[in-house]
């Protein structure tokens, strides 16, 4: 064969006629524009004469892109091609996430009488679904259900997790799918010469692309969790006695009810990495207490393991100073931002600290009466309350925030930790009284910790929403229905961050209570 003939185009199968229409949606940063360039250079590698197109979205994320690619078999004339695809008019359509399978739909690209529709089961969370205070992710299980009516063939896996299990992205893992499900009349053969003429990353990218085939291949049923082998846990490393200590803690986690170890076991965990082994032990104190209170399956335990933990890790000026200067921050940073050797990149901290912040790293009794002084307040008001930006690629701004962050020793006799542990100790008390009288309402006030997170306003927020949502709590004692009320108070303070939906609820417990 001569070099001419090794670069010619493969002759184009005169059993298919007319243009191909395919659309792909992809969030940024899941490889949209490597999935495009692998399917338009196989169809011209295949003796086709094929265009791609893309128009980047800002909308939410990080931004979904629209990439549409049209191909027909090369003629004596070259085709002219459309720029975007249009609502009824596209043979294969691919997202890189289920809602923007969803977004497709809603959009007109898919139709039963002609559509294939490949999407990846897994989320990534748009903007108005993070900014929600409680769950504010939309149903995959509807998208699920309109797309098997909106497509004449539908194939969803979690096709990014069959990725990262194969050691590659979820465009090698989406191109196997589209060779599995026969849409293109190109053999498995063109899809890995277009993956090898790429040049990186091929060894992965084949592995991953012979699992989406199969995949696809198999009747596109989806891919579960269990499927994919879990992390495993890492030993601790560190001095013997700590060591010890850790072990001794874990011991003690497993031994009580059933429901709530695998809970308490991540708790211990969270705790101890917020403070030290004495304030795990503490965690386990509490929880023990509540084991001598739980007269049911274990599910008041479990809850309290689950939100005790989040109590007792609250989020400080100590917690936020370690979390921006921890080991592995910076690269994983410049992963994201695709930061290489050769580039500068700077990191730069938008802090915004209130007057209560600053008072908070007191001493617990001159903080509290530096709260109670309104003039005092004022003044630090003015001293610390404005934004301040520091860039933390820069030594004295990461020196300070360092500082900060080890403070953990300084931590328990601040006035912050004496109000959190205040906090702690009136909510778990009022739990367990309720919980020899109605236990499904006390497993409803523990839940009720979920309301209170974050830091400065939000964390006032949240204080505010808890305390009224208790208030409601305590108007519906001795109620047979207080539980479902209580669960009702408590999912409407987490429907909007003013609280709005929290004043008709409580409005109307007061009607009847």
């Amino acid at each position: 064969m001569t070099i001419h003939e090794a670069l010619a185009p493969r002759q184009a199968d005169p059993r298919l006629g007319g243009i191909i229409k395919l659309a792909i949606l992809a969030v940024g940063g899941q490889g949209g524009g490597v999935l495009t360039n692998w399917i338009e250079s196989m169809a011209r590698a295949s003796g086709y004469a094929a265009q791609a197109t893309s128009v980047a979205g800002v909308a939410q994320r990080t931004g979904a892109t629209v990439y549409y690619v049209e191909m027909a078999p090369a003629g004596d004339k070259s085709p002219i091609f459309s720029l975007m695809p249009a609502a009824g008019d596209v043979d294969i359509m691919i997202t890189a996430e289920m809602m923007e399978a969803g977004r497709a739909i809603m959009r007109g690209f898919v139709t039963p009488d002609r559509t294939v529709l490949i999407s990846s089961t897994h989320r990534s969370l748009a903007v108005s679904e993070k900014t929600v205070p409680g769950d504010g992710i939309a149903s995959s299980d509807e998208v699920k259900a309109a797309a098997e009516v909106a497509a004449r063939h539908f194939i969803c896996a979690d096709f990014d997790a069959l990725a990262i299990r194969n050691g590659s992205v979820i465009s090698a893992t989406l191109f196997g799918a589209l060779a599995g499900s026969g849409a293109l009349p190109f053999p498995r053969e063109a899809y890995e010469d277009a993956i090898r003429a790429g040049g990186k990353g091929v060894e992965a990218s084949l592995r991953a692309f012979a699992a989406g085939f199969d995949q696809a291949s198999a009747g596109a049923g989806e891919t579960t969790t269990s499927s994919i082998p879990a992390a495993a846990i890492p030993d601790v490393v560190g001095p013997d006695r700590l060591s010890r200590g850790w072990q001794s803690l874990t011991e003690r986690a497993q031994k009580l009810p059933p429901a709530a170890v695998e809970m308490a076991q991540a708790g211990l965990k969270k705790v101890v990495q917020f403070q030290d082994l004495a304030y795990g032990s503490d965690y386990l104190d509490r929880l023990e207490k509540v084991v001598a209170n739980d007269k049911g399956d274990g599910w008041l335990t479990r809850e309290a393991a689950k939100y005790l933990a989040n109590a007792m890790a609250y989020d400080d000026i100590i917690r936020v100073a370690d979390a921006k200067t921890r080991a592995g921050r910076r690269e994983r940073i410049a992963a994201e931002m695709k930061s290489g050797d050769a580039q500068v990149m700077h990191v730069t901290e938008f802090l915004h600290p209130r007057a209560e912040e600053i008072v908070s790293m007191l001493p617990a009794k001159m903080g509290a009466r530096w709260a109670a002084n309104p003039r005092r307040m004022a003044l630090i008001d003015r001293l610390f309350n404005r934004g301040r930006r520091m860039r933390t690629d820069s030594l004295p701004a990461f020196l300070a925030l360092y500082f900060l962050g080890g403070l953990k020793g300084w931590r328990k006799k601040t006035l912050r930790h004496a109000e959190e542990m205040a906090h702690i100790e009136a909510w778990l008390g009022r739990a367990m009284e309720e919980a020899g009288r109605n236990y499904d309402l006390a497993v409803e006030i523990l839940c009720c910790q979920r309301l209170i997170k974050g830091y400065s306003d939000t964390h006032a927020r949240g204080q505010s929403k808890y305390a009224r949502v208790m208030e409601g709590i305590d108007l519906l004692a001795g109620r047979d229905d207080a539980a479902e009320w209580a669960r009702r108070l408590r999912e409407a303070a987490l429907l909007d961050e003013n609280g709005k939906a929290l004043d008709g609820a409580l409005q109307t417990v007061r009607s009847f209570a």
